[in-house]
């Protein structure tokens, strides 16, 4: 396989991109011709067809949707490469941070509270799964992964695990529903429909275990592997939801739900995943000091 240009990575992800030739065309200022030219060269430098057609429209095959994440990763590496040595003294710093898509977005503003608003920073902000999220992190694309999902680590893993805050779990609901009352927590899911993170979480496990040694069978109203959602359902009052009382801080200080019982056995983790770099960026230094946490090097 000959070497691969750069170019015809760009001209490739424009593509699929936009879906068609005339498209990405227009966005590069160049012919259609041009650009249908030189995919097919980078097919010929890989050995497979990287889209086919359907209607009017060109989607990647399995070969391109492999080449379009490569694609991405490249270009992210690129842009983090520039922009780590670009701003070594210069005015104005960039922190990339992925976050699990399911985080709770208040854990995610807090880690973030002693940069974010100021003049000399940008902070980009990118969500996704586990998986994708560490692959961006060994890409250099990403200075940090915020999760409540701890990777896996032995002597060969690459990752530093920076443990952030532990946070209790609780039965959450509207005023209406649960009142000021006091209430065990049997009563509770006896009386109450629940709603329930997904049971790939970390925190359904355990909530799930906490059920089989008390014996009792819950009725379930909402699963959801968003805490956003979660959020909604209890002030829809779907019903009473099994979340961190940080997801619904706001709703807490206000009234509009109260915190039925703590769950004393349940807690969810919250840790920032990094990687040793030769340059690391200072912005990362100066959040994870904030936290008390010390900085990769």
């Amino acid at each position: 396989m000959s070497s691969i240009n750069l170019h015809h990575l760009r001209l490739f992800r424009a593509v699929a991109r936009d879906g068609t030739l005339t498209g990405a065309a227009r966005a590069l200022n160049i012919s259609q011709s041009a650009v249908s030219t030189q995919i097919k060269v980078l097919e010929g430098s890989l050995g497979h067809d990287l889209f086919e057609r359907s209607g009017r429209n060109l989607v990647l095959t399995e070969a391109g949707r492999i080449a379009l994440d490569h694609a991405e990763e490249i270009f992210r590496t690129a842009e983090d490469l520039s922009a780590t040595l670009k701003t070594s003294g210069g005015k104005r710093q960039a922190l990339r941070v992925g976050a699990l898509a399911t985080l709770s977005r208040n854990f995610q503003l807090s880690f973030l509270e002693p940069i974010i608003g100021r003049d000399d920073v940008e902070v980009i902000l990118r969500s996704g799964s586990q998986e994708n999220l560490l692959r961006g992190l060994d890409a250099l694309a990403l200075d940090v992964v915020l999760t409540n999902l701890v990777p896996a680590r032995d002597a060969s893993s690459p990752y530093l695990v920076h443990r952030l805050d532990e946070q209790s779990v609780s039965l959450v609901g509207t005023p209406s529903r649960v009142g000021a009352g006091q209430a065990t927590i049997a009563e509770i899911i006896k009386a109450h429909p629940l709603i329930l993170p997904t049971p790939e979480s970390a925190l359904r496990a355990g909530f799930d275990a906490m059920l089989e040694r008390l014996g009792l069978l819950p009725r379930i109203a909402a699963e959801a592997d968003d805490m956003a959602m979660l959020r909604l359902l209890a002030r829809a009052d779907v019903g009473v939801a099994v979340l961190p009382p940080i997801v619904v801080r706001d709703e807490l200080e206000t009234g509009k739900l109260v915190e039925c019982i703590r769950l004393d056995d349940i807690t969810e983790v919250f840790c920032a995943v990094t990687i040793r770099r030769t340059f690391p960026n200072t912005l990362l230094g100066e959040v994870l000091a904030a936290q008390g946490k010390a900085a990769p090097g």
